[in-house]
């Protein structure tokens, strides 16, 4: 139950981000599709340390960090700009409408991102999922879904809500049970 303490404790660190934090973790979610989280995150502190966010300077960390470099920059150089648009979104109360809304909006977001982002901020209450290969692995080891793929939106939203079920079941929230499975994937409890 130690790993549970840390999972919540990590958890609660998301819901006390600065402004700066929150920045950082919507970039975090720009550069994450198909690429390692990790590096993801050591790109994102190497662009937060530019004095000012410069084509080739952005090029040149992501294509050492990240898949599809020359998007992802300029999505990060876009980033700023599209911050200030969403950031007053975040006052929502509702996390379902609130990812649907930002899948649309942002560039480079679908619902998966978009849902990484609001957990990694502390808005997702437990109501939307990060559907991410470990997520689905599991779901399908344990044969709640016929197999570890999402065909469409509306599938995307069918799993999600088995997700859910299944970690209510288990009397885990569902932010719980996604840094726990994705910890046992990856060995450390990360974003």
């Amino acid at each position: 139950m130690n790993k549970l303490k840390n999972i919540r404790a990590r958890l609660d660190q998301f819901k006390s981000l600065s402004e700066k934090q929150k920045f950082q973790e919507f970039q975090f979610c720009l550069l994450t599709p198909q690429s390692n989280a990790q590096r993801c995150w050591q790109a994102v502190e190497e662009i937060s340390k530019l004095p000012t966010l410069e084509h080739k300077k952005v090029l040149d960390i992501l294509s050492k960090k990240t898949r599809f470099h020359h998007t992802k920059t300029k999505r990060i150089l876009e980033s700023e700009k599209i911050w200030k648009e969403i950031k007053p979104l975040l006052d929502a109360k509702d996390a379902l409408t609130l990812r649907n809304i930002l899948a649309k909006k942002v560039n480079g977001y679908g619902l998966k991102e978009a849902a990484h982002f609001l957990r990694n901020i502390g808005l997702s209450n437990n109501k939307i999922a990060i559907l991410d290969r470990h997520i689905l692995k599991n779901l399908h080891e344990l044969n709640l879904i016929p197999n570890a793929k999402i065909k469409s939106q509306k599938n995307y939203l069918e799993i999600e809500q088995i997700f859910i079920s299944f970690a209510d079941r288990m009397r885990i929230s569902a932010d719980e049970l996604d840094l726990h499975w994705w910890s046992q994937e990856n060995g450390e409890i990360f974003k």
